[in-house]
């Protein structure tokens, strides 16, 4: 853990910046496959730039989909039905080069009577915990990612109907000794129409976003960016081009934990890129949760085709209630990182992944995101805080079981 006074800062996106819309127009393919046929192999990605969208990738699959249509629902959705915005879902041109998965990662994936489901894919995966927060996040990406569902709540809404769907924010605390303090700054940057007044946004988004979101963590000493250039009107893939799998430090821990490098969306949980960085989260999360550390940070690492994990590695950066060498043991316990039982243990062959690609994969209280439980928690102190033999024998003579 730091020490001493510092700052931290982490940024996130809104649901309309271009490498979101990839995100979840991603996803939105994955999940429409995974609802007809729950064993879907897809890896998938977009991008997108002026009146266009493209899908390229591979996918093998059973069930019968019209692509173009999810694709422009989506873009619909997120709020892109404007042909001056540069990206309208009833006339952008559309563009998929998709096929099947290649037969020589299938054999070492799939599973057979002989042959254990292995991992799609060689690679390390990271999953983090901390106290900080309710959610047991870092603090900075958790508001800024909120902030952002904000603005796209007073958007569709409208609360402040002159916004756009392109925008960001960031927001950089300080912290004391590895505990946060107070928000030191608040960056947010929000598409608008033409026309309105640098002071009227300002004031709107302080009020109804900023405001609502970070409450008592400002104070009169917050410093505030609102709109920094004094003009966001051109946005979206207009102003920028898009891709899937560009936000993946957004999609996590806000630069706070670490990253094994890939990206989670447009992929089926076979790929353990995603899910292997799913059941990190849950054993870090779970692991805080029960108190054997204040800080957790996980690792775990696959070769393609092989089912066990290579090496599976713990760190708590000093806040370990017992030795970290025991809760590693504890997790290869209590914690099966098999592909195919992190896939069950998470029921992740369900259509659950569009609502993750935006807003982080992580902190969020939503049922279907199971790998944000800690069902596992009390399991876990049970086993790392025996109660001593002396304390069981009176409670059994007082008649307790």
């Amino acid at each position: 853990m730091k020490k001493g006074n510092y700052l931290f800062t982490s940024e996130a996106v809104t649901e309309g910046h271009p490498d979101r819309i990839c995100d979840q127009v991603s996803d939105s393919i994955l999940d429409a496959a995974l609802a007809q046929d729950p064993n879907s192999r897809v890896a998938l990605e977009t991008c997108t730039t002026t009146g266009y969208i493209g899908v390229i990738g591979e996918m093998t699959t059973k069930a019968n989909l019209d692509i173009p249509e999810i694709i422009r629902s989506k873009v619909r959705e997120i709020g892109y039905t404007d042909p001056k915005l540069g990206l309208d879902a009833n006339s952008c041109a559309v563009f998929t080069s998709i096929h099947k998965q290649s037969p020589d990662i299938a054999q070492g994936v799939d599973e057979k009577k002989d042959h254990e489901q292995g991992a799609g894919d060689q690679g390390m995966m990271f999953g983090f915990a901390t106290k900080e927060t309710p959610e047991l996040m870092p603090m900075p990406v958790l508001l800024s990612n909120k902030i952002c569902k904000r603005l796209a709540t007073v958007r569709k809404e409208g609360i402040i109907p002159y916004l756009g769907p392109d925008g960001k924010a960031q927001v950089t605390i300080e912290y004391q000794d590895g505990k946060p303090q107070r928000i030191h700054t608040v960056v947010v940057s929000c598409q608008h129409k033409d026309g309105i007044r640098h002071e009227q946004i300002v004031k709107d988004v302080k009020k109804e976003v900023i405001q609502k979101v970070c409450g008592n963590l400002l104070d009169e000493s917050t410093i505030y960016h609102v709109n920094p250039t004094g003009k966001f009107v051109l946005g979206g893939p207009h102003a920028d081009s898009g891709v899937t799998g560009r936000k993946i430090i957004v999609d996590t821990y806000g630069g706070m934990g670490r990253h094994g490098g890939g990206a989670f969306s447009g992929k089926d949980p076979s790929k353990v890129d995603r899910s292997g960085a799913y059941m990190g989260r849950y054993i870090a999360k779970n692991i805080v949760a029960a108190g054997l550390a204040d800080i957790c940070e996980i690792q775990i690492a696959y070769a393609i085709g092989l089912a066990d994990p290579v090496s599976i590695m713990v760190e708590t950066f000093g806040t370990a209630k017992i030795p970290e060498e025991k809760i590693e043991q504890l997790v290869r316990e209590h914690f099966d990182c098999r592909p195919a039982q992190i896939i069950k243990t998470l029921n992740l062959k369900r259509p659950i992944y569009a609502k993750t690609a935006t807003y982080g994969h992580f902190g969020r209280e939503d049922p279907d995101f199971t790998w944000e439980l800690t069902n596992k928690a009390e399991e876990l102190k049970r086993a790392a805080f025996p109660e001593p033999i002396a304390t069981r024998s009176v409670q059994r003579k007082r008649g307790f079981k």
